[in-house]
């Protein structure tokens, strides 16, 4: 069951990751993580009827609060990046310290794997980088430019920090540390928007085109996705949960590729090759 919800998160937030991206082309990054995050807390307080709640501690929203913060800045980080670099690769990046963050974590925490599920986590970690080389480099001189670097690899921190939080609430909180999480990002960029006038863009701005769907489409899948998370770490150990989750890259690279017509390099190839026999690794213990 965990690997099946963490493989499930990792499918949304691609193409959560992937919609925001396209938005925050248009729009301030900060703006359309305000917006995507409030359309997203709706359907998580919907959700909350949905999933049962046995006890609920401060601890529990304590956590969640942390990590709705450390989120919200790697999802602010990650659209900057998605909006200034490529797609397919600023997203593997991301995926490289979202999953090695938790792992030694939960390594740290006494988790302890099973052997192939323990060899399929380096595997993985190969894969996320194999995708992660930019396909428009000509030499071994060429690479992204270092605000884009340097975006991925803070966003990739931020939701590291964030998975582990998520795992620190209890089982029996239901979906409320996640609310508590967007509930606290939705205010950090309230006060951001309120503060930072770059940050700002008029309502009209936001209703042009298919900027509407894109913004609803963000929320609702990043919601999800951070709720199906949850679910997962409830049900399984952090070490693998996380590294299931963060495949995310291979939804978002699938997305940028028949939509947007970016190219992958074989290299990137063999990458998705090789996160597909991950997961058979983690979840065949």
């Amino acid at each position: 069951m965990a690997a099946v919800l963490a493989l499930l998160s990792a499918v949304v937030y691609g193409a959560g990751d992937f919609a925001g991206g396209l938005a925050s082309r248009r729009l301030p990054p900060a703006a359309v993580v305000l917006r995507t995050n409030m359309v997203g807390l709706v359907g998580l307080l919907l959700a909350t009827a949905l999933v049962r709640a046995d006890h609920v501690e401060a601890r529990d929203l304590l956590f969640g609060a942390g990590g709705g913060f450390a989120g919200g800045i790697g999802i602010l980080l990650l659209y900057r990046g998605l909006a200034l670099g490529t797609m397919s690769v600023v997203a593997p990046i991301t995926a490289v310290l979202a999953a090695v963050v938790p792992v030694g974590a939960g390594l740290l925490d006494g988790e302890r794997p099973a052997i192939i599920a323990l060899a399929g986590i380096p595997v993985a970690l190969v894969a996320i980088a194999l995708l992660a080389r930019d396909p428009d480099a000509e030499g071994p001189k060429e690479g992204l430019a270092a605000p884009v670097l340097l975006s991925a690899l803070g966003a990739g921190a931020g939701f590291g920090i964030f998975f582990v939080c998520l795992d620190a609430a209890g089982d029996d909180s239901g979906l409320w540390p996640v609310v508590a999480g967007r509930v606290t990002s939705v205010v950090m960029f309230s006060l951001v928007v309120a503060v930072v006038a770059s940050a700002r863009v008029g309502s009209d701005a936001a209703r042009r085109g298919d900027m509407p769907r894109l913004l609803v489409l963000c929320g609702l899948a990043d919601a999800a996705a951070n709720a199906l998370f949850l679910l997962a770490t409830h049900h399984g150990m952090l070490t693998l949960v996380a590294v299931l989750g963060s495949l995310y890259p291979a939804s978002t690279v699938a997305l940028a590729t028949t939509l947007t017509h970016e190219r992958l390099a074989r290299p990137q190839i063999v990458g998705v090759g090789l996160a597909l026999a991950s997961v058979v690794a983690i979840t065949a213990a």
